[in-house]
């Protein structure tokens, strides 16, 4: 396999009130191989949506780069800049707010097509069908408008507007979160099927650690803006190495009922620091039952602590001296 997307040192702030900085994204290094699916974890607020959505080009960085098959993204002519646009889709969190309810099924999803002037209008209309019949969606059902649909069958019609136009890569954005649990199997089921299929890439966002587990080939792990963890997922999930890892893992449910009632969850005491400004040390020293003095003043770099297995850590590598 081959790097698809790299990220080098990416940094995606925002401008708030008298100057202040929200640091959403805030020095990232990845490479997402060409037909892996990148599991991306973390809680809510860590930076992980806005890094999807810096990948896909809806935000600019800040600083750093995003180079896609070797290409700097921000330094694309317009034309490849275009090219980069129908090659790298994304699906939205919540499919009753990203589709456009004055439109009909036909005209979301072969919308794309439209834009990047894909195909006749003959072919164009064929391929919708095609397409919705891929996602497992009735194609008779194209003239109906998205509230005729239940929430699962809206987000088969979010991937199939993302697929039409037969993208390289798909950003994940919590695709499963805003549907019944019944309905997020169905979803995630598909996904594989069509990567598979297809041979998409996946940076797949979500809060569901159980779906990133039975997705993913390797999973990164977010705090504050920065990649903590990184490592192949069976490898993640046995020997999580980061104490917010480690804490994150603590809180899934085990179907075992005896197993689930000697579980101890390891809950991160103390506070969030703020993404505003800047944080001296370890970001995660505050709520680190294995904190030391050292990391009120070390900055922890991501290394290899294990084959293929990254920890940002005082307790696993060198940090790099700010103090």
């Amino acid at each position: 396999m081959s790097a698809q997307i790299e990220l080098r040192r990416l940094r995606t702030h925002f401008s708030i009130s008298r100057g202040r900085v929200v640091k959403a994204v805030d020095g990232v290094d990845l490479e997402i191989q060409r037909g892996e699916t990148f599991g991306l974890v973390g809680e809510s607020g860590c930076g992980k949506s806005t890094l999807g959505r810096t990948v896909k080009g809806i935000h600019r960085p800040t600083a750093g780069e995003v180079i896609f098959e070797g290409r700097n993204t921000a330094k694309l002519t317009k034309a490849e800049a275009r090219a980069f646009a129908r090659r790298v889709q994304m699906i939205f969190q919540d499919p009753y707010a990203s589709l456009n309810p004055r439109m009909v099924v036909r005209d979301i999803i072969g919308e794309g097509l439209e834009i990047h002037g894909i195909g006749t209008r003959t072919e164009q209309v064929e391929k919708v069908r095609e397409i919705m019949e891929l996602v497992g969606l009735n194609p008779e059902y194209q003239n109906r408008f998205p509230h005729e649909f239940s929430g699962g069958q809206r987000q088969r019609i979010a991937i199939a507007r993302a697929l039409v136009v037969n993208p390289e890569l798909i950003v994940c954005d919590e695709p499963i979160s805003a549907l019944d649990v019944s309905i997020q199997g169905q979803i995630v089921n598909l996904l594989k099927s069509l990567q598979e299929r297809i041979g998409l890439t996946y940076l797949f966002v979500a809060h569901n650690l159980s779906m990133v587990k039975y997705i993913s080939d390797r999973v990164g792990v977010m705090y504050l803006g920065r990649l903590v963890e990184i490592a192949p997922k069976e490898e993640l999930f046995a020997n999580p190495l980061h104490p917010y890892t480690q804490a994150l893992l603590s809180s899934v449910p085990i179907p075992d009922p005896k197993l689930e009632a000697a579980r101890v969850e390891k809950t991160p005491e103390g506070e969030l620091p703020s993404p505003i400004g800047s944080i001296e040390g370890c970001a995660f020293r505050s709520r680190c039952p294995f904190a030391q003095d050292k990391c009120r003043t070390m900055q922890p770099v991501l290394t290899e602590a294990a084959s293929q297995h990254m920890v940002m850590c005082t307790l696993h590598g060198t940090p790099s001296d700010m103090g």
